[in-house]
């Protein structure tokens, strides 16, 4: 999306009575959020919630994904290596994906078997003592920009990271303010994953890159720029879908071992490679539930710009080259009867034994919920769970809005536990909620950070499942756009 002043004014001089009566209402305190957020924020999320409200004009998905995905260039204090890597001969890891999907499943669920890819993504590294806008020097090979990149690594912590997006939006291209700011303040590096995007590429699609990329990491195939890097030096980390998938990658890790000879091995470009479970993993308003059915996605709306399903029953994206798929579903990312799978929406899965240590970070927003159960989930088996939550703050909103000063209490919480638990200090669970506008801490207990049972959930997820269903057929091709 065109960000030049000319193009800003253009958008917003339409929404000016809009914008003068939500500064209006908030200054005068008739606004219901005027006592948790500054002016900023509340025109901010107000704007947002207005542009992907059910009465703005839907873009095309290949025309979204065009936007969206668009390389800016680099510039500022990050340097980028573009990583592209062959397939590997063996079709061991593609076949152990697909095992795993049928055994976590009921059997009902539909899914295709998807041809492996290349791992694909992007090094990000600081890169000291340039201003925001200095572009990258000219005339490096991307080996002489890894070389760079390491050159100003301090701390052995390695992130692999997955974007958000919805599974079908985005792309490492245009992360790399977030991801080059994670290196920054861990002092280590992040390995930022180009995965398929929905809907051309449904379940399990990112999936297997997800596993490709981790395998990479630990085994560099050839032509990767890296050496080995050590599962103890690794944190799975992602945003909203991003979380998702890394959530969905540690899940089928846990099966593997679970399900194997310790430790389980697969066949990687001629060598037969033990797939360990990583130092951590680090989640930033995990979507975890791909029915969207917890109550806080309606009851924590007044503190989110998403729409909550109730609001999205007029939204349909106009057909285009990449929807709807043929044969149609109702699903961008899944065949609705694969949404409950524990591989689709973690939220499902319910034995998280044996887990490395979990950061969640979420603001009191209409994903919370779900972050809720798996925090309460881990921690009751015997896992590491770092929570904190902030008070009003809407999904992602360290990343929608950096200037907060909870947004840099955020990034500094999920920097520290990255580096704390590559360094082995995470040891037991701990909660604490921050307020809104002065980011006072309070202490939470992680076993009560939700009441909802096991069982309430599969059935709240049982019903949002068949609230799609019954919609698609209704409908045809209608679904549920989020970003």
């Amino acid at each position: 999306m065109e960000s030049s002043p000319t193009a800003m004014l253009k958008f917003l001089l339409p929404k000016t009575p809009f914008i003068l009566k939500t500064a209006l209402a908030h200054t005068l305190s008739f606004s219901e959020t005027s006592s948790k957020w500054d002016l900023k924020t509340e025109l901010t999320i107000r704007v947002l919630r207005d542009m992907l409200g059910p009465n703005h004009k839907l873009t095309p998905i290949t025309k979204l994904q065009d936007l969206t995905t668009r390389d800016p260039g680099v510039k500022g204090p990050v340097w980028v290596c573009w990583v592209s890597l062959e397939v590997p001969v063996e079709d061991d890891v593609r076949q152990a994906v697909f095992s795993a999907v049928r055994e976590m499943g009921t059997g009902e669920e539909k899914w295709d078997e998807c041809a492996m890819r290349g791992v694909q993504g992007e090094w990000h590294g600081g890169r000291a003592g340039v201003r925001d806008a200095e572009p990258e020097p000219p005339n490096l090979s991307e080996k002489e920009k890894y070389q760079k990149l390491m050159g100003e690594v301090r701390h052995r912590t390695t992130v692999l990271y997955f974007h958000g997006g919805a599974m079908y939006l985005l792309d490492p291209a245009t992360y790399r303010n977030i991801t080059g700011k994670i290196a920054r303040l861990t002092g280590g590096r992040v390995f930022s994953v180009r995965y398929r995007l929905a809907p051309q590429h449904a379940f399990p699609a990112a999936l297997l890159d997800a596993l490709m990329s981790y395998l990479s990491l630990l085994y560099p195939p050839p032509g990767a720029p890296h050496d080995p890097v050590a599962p103890s030096d690794i944190v799975f980390a992602g945003d909203s879908a991003g979380g998702m998938l890394a959530s969905a990658l540690l899940q089928l890790l846990l099966h593997l071992h679970r399900t194997s000879c310790f430790p389980p091995t697969l066949r990687w470009y001629g060598n037969d490679v033990e797939v360990p479970l990583p130092a951590g993993v680090a989640l930033t308003s995990p979507w975890l539930d791909a029915t969207r059915s917890l109550p806080s996605i309606e009851s924590l709306a007044k503190y989110d710009y998403l729409p909550p399903p109730s609001h999205t029953s007029r939204m349909t994206y106009p057909p285009d080259s990449a929807w709807p798929t043929s044969p149609p579903r109702a699903d961008l990312y899944a065949e609705s009867s694969a949404l409950c799978h524990p591989l689709v929406s973690p939220l499902a899965a319910r034995d998280w034994r044996s887990s490395p240590p979990v950061f969640i970070g979420v603001g009191e927003e209409m994903m919370r919920d779900e972050a809720a159960v798996l925090a309460r989930r881990l921690h009751a088996q015997g896992g590491s769970v770092r929570w904190r939550e902030w008070e009003a703050m809407p999904h992602c909103f360290a990343m929608m809005i950096e200037s907060l000063p909870s947004s840099a209490q955020y990034f500094d919480e999920f920097a520290r536990f990255c580096v704390d638990v590559v360094e082995g200090k995470v040891t037991g669970s701990d909660g604490a909620r921050m307020a809104a506008k002065t980011g006072v801490r309070g202490t939470v207990e992680v076993e009560r950070v939700t009441g909802y049972s096991d069982e309430e959930v599969e059935a709240f997820m049982r019903e949002g499942r068949g609230r799609i269903e019954r919609k698609f057929l209704g409908k045809g091709t209608e679904t549920r756009p989020m970003i």
